[in-house]
């Protein structure tokens, strides 16, 4: 799940960037920044939650005992 958090952050860290020069033209500077600190916000958000509650944990139950029937 660490892989997902660090492709999900990059993801976002790229739709900013783009996001930032598509609106380059069309918006004022405090307006895109306010957008792309708010992607950035997003993404770091998600990471962290993906990789904090995604994490492998060992299970308390002992594996099963399988027997063969022959």
């Amino acid at each position: 799940m660490e892989i997902a958090a660090i492709v999900f952050v990059i993801f976002l860290i790229v739709v900013a960037a783009i996001s930032f020069f598509v609106l380059k033209k069309a918006v004022k500077m405090a307006f895109r920044a306010a957008i792309v600190a708010l992607i950035l916000m997003i993404a770091v958000v998600g990471g962290v939650s993906l990789w904090w509650f995604g994490a492998s944990r060992t299970s308390d139950k002992p594996p099963v005992n399988i027997k063969k029937s022959r």
